[in-house]
């Protein structure tokens, strides 16, 4: 499947460049350019004239690069000294491994195996296996680290390996066989779970899982016996004549472990709020009605659905946007709105795992490597539906400063705010003090008034519900 044309909204960072470890990086108006050295620009010539290259790229499982003549690279500051250029199809939002559910992780370590293993078919590897080398194309996984591969060097194992292991096998086995989301320990870091560490996690009986014994346990021992040592392993396998089969037997092991493994938890506290809420019928269809309306006013580019639970109004605004977030901090159904995407082969609703409340911060060298999350596309319009009790009654975040921090994402807001008659509030507070006075309908008008233009209003549950659309004053 051809990947969609480039957008026209900033999708990464608004201007300028930066350098990774193959080149520089420049973000000029709907494209993304690199820079890339003579080394590099080798690599690519063998790259572009196999076979297995112009497959994926026909199949939408890489993204879409092309390389650009001397005489054709735009006039910014710096192409023009690089050996090579190449253009890729922008991402329309950048995510990290941190913010996926568990089938998005999965999936993308399953692509990264295809991509080896067929690379491998044409005498071609990867230099390493980082999560972060696979983007998205709404639930449709695309790999974009186009210099990782190079020429296979006789003898040579997968040197990706045991970042494959920290990257994507630890943490699916985190979720997978202790039921403990994987998504603080990738957070907290960016180079992944270490085999030693992952061996203090698993139990005796874990050993005798898929995969356990081998990647886990036998890693932290080669671990802890060659740390203190000068030998260089690699070098002990290529004098033994360490063969491609190896490397392709490693790869098949490994796809039969992770395309076993699953996730079992199916019920969460907001798995069934679709049917347990408080709405009758009348309401649903008057709040879907609502939305609708306020999505539908203009073009949209990009909306953020905040809580979005299960994507009901995700896909009301992929009718009429180009692109959507659907966030929600309730993992269960994040995993599950993603299985029903992929299905669908959707490509313009990107599902995350999101605390809004703890939202991705920038994180890694200089706070450079991974940016916090309205730095990669603020929205033309949010959805925050149903979401405000919990920001301010469990989160325990001011009304003002969340209108604030929502008024400065910029664009249009659809937010819906629930008083302290309805049921659902009651509940949060059940076990609380109520030291909420500033949570009522007028504070929150008044607060929202401080930031936007109030366009319209409507009662959509019996008087303790409101649904509120507002443009940026």
């Amino acid at each position: 499947m051809t990947p969609p044309a480039p957008s026209s909204f900033s999708a990464i960072v608004e201007a300028g460049s930066f350098r990774d470890r193959h080149g520089r990086i420049y973000y000029i108006g709907d494209l993304v350019y690199r820079g890339i050295s003579a080394q590099a620009l080798r690599e690519w010539e063998m790259l572009a004239a196999t076979s297995f290259f112009k497959q994926l790229l026909q199949e939408g499982k890489i993204v879409r690069t092309e390389r650009v003549e001397p005489a054709q690279r735009p006039g910014a500051a710096g192409l023009q000294e690089w050996a090579g250029v190449l253009r890729h199809d922008r991402i329309p939002f950048v995510s990290y491994p941190y913010e996926w559910p568990f089938g998005m992780l999965k999936d993308a370590a399953l692509l990264q195996l295809e991509i080896l293993e067929r690379a491998l078919d044409e005498e071609m590897t990867l230099k390493d296996a980082s999560s972060f080398n696979i983007q998205w194309f709404g639930a449709q996984p695309v790999f974009i680290d186009i210099p990782s591969f190079e020429k296979l060097v006789p003898n040579t194992p997968w040197l990706g390996y045991r970042q494959f292991c920290k990257l994507y096998l630890y943490p699916l086995f985190l979720q997978a066989y202790k039921d403990v989301a994987f998504h603080s320990w990738l957070r907290g870091c960016l180079d992944g779970i270490d085999p030693e560490e992952m061996n203090r996690l698993m139990s005796k009986r874990d050993l005798f899982r898929p995969g356990v014994f081998m990647d886990v346990y036998m890693q932290a021992r080669l671990q802890a016996k060659f740390a203190g040592s000068n030998r260089a392993v690699k070098d002990d396998l290529r004098r033994s004549g360490f063969r491609k089969e190896f490397i392709k037997g490693n790869i098949r092991r490994l796809t039969k472990i992770l395309s076993s493994l699953t996730w079992e938890r199916s019920t969460s506290p907001w798995s069934h709020y679709s049917e347990q809420n408080t709405y009758t019928n009348t309401d649903s269809d008057r709040k879907e009605a609502f939305v609708r309306k306020a999505v539908s006013a203009v073009p949209r580019n990009l909306v953020w659905d905040i809580g979005c639970n299960t994507g009901r109004f995700s896909r009301i605004a992929a009718e009429h946007a180009r692109y959507v977030i659907a966030m929600d901090s309730d993992h269960v159904v994040v995993e599950s709105l993603y299985r029903k995407l992929g299905r669908e082969n959707n490509r313009t609703i990107l599902p995350l795992v999101m605390d809004i409340a703890d939202a991705s911060p920038n994180l890694g060298w200089n706070g450079l490597e991974r940016k916090a999350l309205p730095e990669r596309g603020k929205p033309d319009l949010t959805l925050c539906l149903a979401l405000i009790h919990h920001i301010v009654i469990s989160a325990n975040i001011p009304t003002q400063d969340f209108l604030g921090w929502l008024a400065s994402l910029g664009g249009d807001l659809v937010i819906e705010f629930v008083t302290k008659d309805d049921p659902m509030v009651k509940v949060l507070l059940k076990n609380k003090e109520d030291q909420y006075g500033e949570y009522t309908r007028e504070n929150f008008e008044r607060c929202l008034a401080d930031f936007y233009s109030i366009q319209s209003v409507e009662a959509v549950s019996s008087k303790s519900r409101y649904m509120y659309h507002a443009r940026r004053a």
